[in-house]
């Protein structure tokens, strides 16, 4: 199992970017998925994620403006990401749940200028 995100970059507040996670060697349709970012100095959070059953959740932080969702025939996962902060600034990570087994993409990186 691989899982490769991209999309991150440099935006103004105010501004939006969608990521993006491909996957390779297993599916995203089944499993438990999701978000998560590390800003410098600060511990790995969940950003979003949807369970086996299909429900989505969100931190606190981002509700109202992220969107999590995912593209079974293209076997991608995306997070939407609207009204972009400063505090939005962080690394962010996809993550598959497999068989009680953790799988982690490498990072992307989302500056928010102020």
């Amino acid at each position: 199992v691989q899982l490769q995100a991209s999309g991150g970059g440099l935006v103004q507040a105010g501004g939006s970017l969608r990521l993006a996670c491909a996957a390779s060697g297993t599916t995203f349709a089944y499993n438990a998925v999701g978000w998560y970012r590390q800003a410098p100095g600060k511990q790995r959070g969940v950003v979003a994620r949807i369970s086996s059953d299909r429900t989505a959740n969100y931190a606190d932080a981002v509700k109202g403006r992220f969107t999590i969702s995912r593209d079974i025939r293209k076997n991608t996962l995306y997070l939407q990401m609207n009204s972009l902060k400063p505090e939005d600034t962080a690394m962010y990570y996809c993550k598959l749940v497999k068989n009680r087994k953790e799988y982690w993409g490498k990072g992307t990186q989302v500056t928010v200028s102020s």
